[in-house]
């Protein structure tokens, strides 16, 4: 008689922002799906702000990533390109010219939240969709009408979500969460949490992601 695959759960504390956390999912659910024979996960996604001070009107990413990490436009250019590769490779198409602006992400997560109380499939559902709004075509993810197009694309409930958009619901659960994760040591994300002990961080090849997920399976 074959083994059962073994139960995991997955935390993936991200930020819409943040392009390596497209590449890292989209790498975590091949790996998931390359290691069905020894893996069943559930994953959940934690939010994680890259800049939860970011105003209204955003910045340009050019200039936002100068002024927080330095470089120069042609150095970008040469990292867009590297990561619109590794997204290629595992399905996830970026946008050629990048993000355009970096935006506040905190109402992405508020919807997020509520993803997730409607169920593991509808929140996983969510996230692809507002990645690929961002990254792959651009567009503003703290404007209420992307937000909730990314809402239709997924299958929720659009009136729904404009009652919390509109509103104040779900942020003291998203910042608690947020500072849960910090104080548990998260600084930097894509970071994947499994079984609530073992950490993956970053943007790794699926191969990478299967060999820890088998691992963990036999020893957990």
């Amino acid at each position: 008689m074959s083994a059962q695959p073994t139960p995991l759960k997955i935390d993936f504390v991200s930020d819409i922002a943040c392009p390596w956390c497209a590449v890292g999912l989209a790498s975590l659910q091949q790996a998931l799906k390359n290691s069905a024979d020894a893996v069943q996960a559930t994953i959940h996604f934690q939010p994680f702000e890259l800049n939860p001070d970011m105003p209204p009107e955003g910045e340009d990413v050019d200039e936002h990533l100068a002024r927080k990490y330095g470089g120069s436009p042609a150095q970008f250019a040469q990292t867009r390109a590297a990561i619109r590769e590794r997204g290629a490779a595992v399905g996830f198409s970026f946008r050629p010219e990048g993000r355009g602006r970096i935006v506040n992400t905190f109402n992405a997560h508020r919807l997020l939240h509520w993803a997730g109380l409607e169920g593991e499939a509808a929140q996983t559902a969510l996230k692809r969709a507002l990645l690929e709004a961002y990254h792959g075509r651009g567009e503003r993810v703290d404007h209420d009408e992307v937000l909730l197009a990314a809402v239709a694309t997924a299958g929720l409930d659009m009136a729904r979500a404009g009652e919390i958009l509109a509103g104040d619901e779900f942020a003291a659960e998203v910042r608690e969460a947020e500072a849960m994760w910090q104080r548990a040591g998260i600084h930097s994300v894509p970071a994947v949490v499994i079984n609530e002990r073992h950490l993956i961080s970053g943007g790794q090849p699926p191969e990478v992601f299967e060999q820890a997920l088998r691992r963990i399976a036999q020893t957990d």
